[in-house]
């Protein structure tokens, strides 16, 4: 499981931007900044550990987690005096899982590519400055990466991000770009100039690559597609250690076999929006 990073814990009411907009509500994007909080490996959460995360003031968090628990988004535990989430909670995440037909359709092209490659293949969608997968599948002959549904990875350090924003409007992409530069502005440089590489190789690699970018024995490659029914774009990632997935062999080997996954994906996808 992936530790959180400046991007995952970075709260949306702390926004500049969003602080100017007059329709923007404040105390809403708090409550869900709590519930954002939480993260697959997370069983239990206290208000100290969640102030640190979203970066507001521990009275505030406290304010919160009692109205959250009061409409059953959270559940106090009192064993360990932490919260946890709620059933409300597991409503809303099963109404949107349960929309994701793309999941069924994209999981045997996706293990197919798994066993294939030895390695892990993914399925995510962007939530504010990160990816978080929505579908998993794992090589059964090697070991792999142990990131499960709902794990978040930064967008601007890996190859199923920059994927996304290689294939989103530049407007959309600036935009996610400047609030990953008022979160590190010492980085920043280099994570631009990335980016802009990332961008570049998209082109003429046809996937963006992240060769221990992320995780300094991590390898990767991803490529993003816009769904035909309007929605937002996923990315398809396959990575894993980089002592078992060389450079060469992603580029030369897994790459072709991805675009095809996607190329497939996006047919399959055609025929049940028509």
């Amino acid at each position: 499981m992936a530790k959180d990073t400046d991007e995952d814990r970075v709260s949306a009411s702390d926004k500049p931007k969003m602080k100017e907009d007059r329709h923007f509500v404040t105390a809403l994007a708090r409550g869900l900044d709590v519930l954002a909080c939480f993260r697959s490996g997370d069983k239990t959460l206290g208000n100290q550990e969640i102030a640190e995360r979203t970066k507001l003031p521990k009275s505030t968090v406290s304010r919160l987690t009692y109205t959250l628990t009061k409409l059953s988004y959270l559940q106090y535990d009192e064993n360990v005096g932490k919260y946890k989430l709620g059933t409300a909670t597991l409503a809303l995440g099963s109404a949107m899982l349960s929309k994701l037909d793309i999941r069924q359709l994209a999981r045997p092209l996706m293990q197919e590519l798994a066993d294939f490659s030895s390695a892990t293949v993914s399925l995510g969608m962007r939530d504010r400055l990160s990816m978080i997968y929505v579908e998993n599948c794992r090589s059964q002959t090697a070991l792999t990466l142990r990131l499960d549904v709902g794990g978040r990875i930064p967008i601007a350090r890996t190859a199923m991000g920059r994927a996304y924003l290689a294939e989103v409007s530049s407007s959309e992409r600036n935009d996610i770009l400047e609030r990953v530069r008022e979160l590190d502005e010492l980085a920043w440089p280099a994570i631009r100039d990335r980016v802009t590489r990332s961008i570049e190789e998209y082109k003429t690699l046809g996937c963006c690559t992240s060769f221990g970018d992320w995780q300094s024995d991590v390898n990767a490659i991803a490529i993003a597609f816009k769904p035909n029914d309007g929605s937002a774009p996923l990315s398809v990632n396959c990575g894993g250690p980089a002592f078992n997935l060389s450079r060469e062999f992603l580029l030369q080997e897994v790459q072709p076999r991805l675009a095809q996954l996607v190329e497939r994906l996006q047919r399959t996808l055609s025929g049940s929006y028509s």
